[in-house]
């Protein structure tokens, strides 16, 4: 292990711009001082966002899950019903899902997440007919979608390449691709708790045809389901390789396992320590990845707001909806006006930003706050805990 002495060093270069091993990652993440790993991410941010380096921004999106129908059984999924189960699965037909588009528009989203289960009927076709349905009725919404797992099972499906597939559904209307299923990539964390998806090098793979393609994406890591500190540091370099080859990864999310009302019960959620100390280090050691993102919605906004003090430069989605995190136990929410105040608390000019990260809106006078009363209630009408018009939500909340 790195001595003290020396873990300041390798602080001090990481700080000043200077690439750090895996070894070294694994070392600060174990041993170094909280305090003194957050100022070497915050700094490695400001000289980064020099100029800017005030701001933190935010995104209004919707999660849009049209089905929860899933043939992949992830343990840690409490979202999902298996084909079979009628009673608990369900798909949104088109309309819904335009209407949600619409709805999103209205209270001022700029962004949708197509999200859902690996459904055994659903291949490049259905995607191909939902995405263009989109774009012609919303071309101004930016559509942020699936992931690598869900294009080697629509590919699957369909008979076609992982290639063919992106082509398809990029000119049908994606603009990009989520960082969905990465979870963990090392082979015995991710067999552990999602046996039957891809393995991480493949997801990986996909990645880097759609980088290939001209389809960015972000990556995320799913923190605290039995990995090791190593395979925390090993998942991020993974990543970090794929980067230095593509560029394609625009951000990177770490966020925390929810322990409810899934089959991996009993395993220890990631503190906020580990969080803390997990976003600070990938601030050092993805220096090739531009923006690292806090993720409130897991980890709560106390912690969010201090991840903006530990190398996040972005607060993420003031989601008009969102309901598979929700559905194992992540009960918090939060709308415009909350989001701005803790970036303003914590010190930083809030401001609404695009998929790709530039700034629609900042809020650099509080007088000219938004008071957004619609979002405000769509949120709350939405929210599991507050009851919901949606009758799927309430049977996933109570199971």
């Amino acid at each position: 292990m790195t001595e003290k002495a020396d873990l300041q060093s390798v602080l001090d270069r990481a700080a000043a711009g200077g690439r750090i091993t895996p070894e070294e990652a694994l070392d600060l993440y174990r041993s170094a001082p909280l305090h003194a790993l957050g100022a070497a991410a915050d700094a490695v941010r400001r000289r980064r966002y020099a100029g800017t380096e005030h701001i933190a921004t935010y995104i209004i999106e919707r999660n849009i899950n049209y089905t929860n129908v899933c043939v992949t059984a992830c343990k840690f999924c409490a979202f999902y019903a298996a084909p079979k189960d009628t009673k608990k699965g369900w798909t949104r037909d088109l309309d819904d899902i335009l209407r949600r588009c619409a709805e999103t528009v209205e209270l001022g989203g700029t962004q949708v997440m197509f999200q859902g289960g690996h459904h055994p009927d659903y291949g490049v076709e259905y995607y191909e007919k939902h995405f263009s349905a989109i774009k012609q009725a919303f071309p101004q919404l930016v559509i942020h979608s699936l992931g690598a797992s869900e294009v080697d099972h629509m590919a699957r499906i369909s008979g076609v390449s992982v290639e063919e597939a992106i082509q398809r559904i990029h000119a049908a209307g994606l603009d990009s691709f989520a960082g969905a299923g990465a979870e963990l990539l090392p082979e015995r964390p991710r067999k552990a708790i999602a046996p039957l998806k891809e393995s991480g090098e493949r997801w990986l793979e996909i990645m880097e045809t759609a980088h290939r393609l001209g389809v960015e994406s972000t990556s995320t890591m799913l923190m605290g389901t039995g990995e090791t500190n190593a395979e925390r540091i090993e998942h991020i370099r993974m990543i970090r390789d794929v980067q230095d080859r593509t560029g394609g990864f625009r951000a990177f999310i770490p966020y925390t396992y929810q322990p409810e009302n899934n089959h991996l019960k009993g395993r220890t959620q990631a503190s906020v320590f580990e969080y803390l100390r997990m976003l600070a280090v990938a601030r050092l050691f993805l220096d090739n990845i531009a923006h690292i993102q806090g993720s409130w919605l897991t980890v709560g906004k106390e912690a969010g707001q201090l991840s903006l003090h530990y190398g996040a430069d972005d607060l993420g989605s003031i989601m008009l909806e969102e309901n598979v995190v929700s559905s194992a136990g992540a009960k918090h929410r939060s709308n415009r006006m909350e989001i701005i105040d803790l970036i303003r608390k914590a010190g930083r000019v809030p401001a609404q930003r695009a998929t790709t990260y530039e700034h629609l809106l900042v809020h650099d006078d509080p007088a000219n706050d938004p008071v957004d009363e619609r979002v405000m209630s769509h949120i709350s009408s939405t929210a599991i805990e507050g009851g919901t018009a949606h009758p799927e939500l309430k049977l996933l909340a109570s199971n």
